[in-house]
């Protein structure tokens, strides 16, 4: 099994997509992009815009797929011929009541299970951990009637993405409320786990709180 969970997407194109042992002409991405749906802020959907358009330059092979109301046969289909699920940052709530009222999450398990490779992007990689409560330290966002935080459980520690120096206080403080292990990531870097094993990706050491 291979998940590779990144902080922000355009690490991917630097690097990332080269870990998964996968000629770049050879990718065929199912990109989901269900937690973006509901995002507001301009900013960052410009800069998905500009990401989405470095991947066609690139020449990667992705086609987008939003999981809300679909039905697990549906998924199922549009990854018939794909090699990589690739899960997009977002609102992390509305991606988790997705994925379960979808059934994405028994469809990846078989997917995985089948050799495809995951790449998960922000609230993509937080899903991966056991709760996506980090989630909600960002106060001012619609959690969707979530109350039930409970994530797909594939790694055991917790990752806050888009850590900056700036955080380390209130991160420390948010720490001691958590039941799981917290593990951060700057914008250009990344956790690769493979065979059970958690590699550490990046141009700068990881932070140790």
């Amino acid at each position: 099994m291979k998940l590779l969970l990144v902080s922000k997407e355009k690490f991917l194109i630097q690097k990332g997509y080269s870990l998964l042992d996968i000629p770049k002409d050879k990718l065929r991405i199912g990109y989901i992009t269900t937690a973006l749906k509901v995002v507001e802020d301009l900013e960052y959907l410009a800069y998905m815009k500009e990401y989405e358009k470095e991947m066609v330059e690139e020449g990667i092979y992705f086609r987008e797929f939003n999981i809300k109301d679909k039905t697990e046969k549906e998924i199922r289909e549009f990854f018939a011929d794909k090699n990589v699920v690739q899960v997009s940052g977002g609102n992390p709530f509305y991606l988790l009541k997705s994925i379960y009222e979808s059934g994405f999450d028994k469809v990846l398990k078989d997917l995985l299970n089948n050799g495809l490779c995951y790449v998960g992007c922000s609230s993509g990689s937080s899903i991966m951990c056991p709760t996506i409560e980090v989630g909600g330290w960002k106060t001012t966002r619609n959690k969707h009637g979530v109350t039930n935080f409970t994530a797909l459980g594939y790694v055991p520690f917790l990752i806050k993405s888009h850590y900056t120096d700036d955080l380390k206080e209130k991160v420390l403080e948010k720490v001691k409320t958590l039941k799981y292990p917290l593990r951060v990531l700057r914008d250009n870097q990344a956790f690769f786990i493979k065979d059970n094993s958690c590699i550490f990706i990046g141009d700068d050491e990881e932070v140790k709180l």
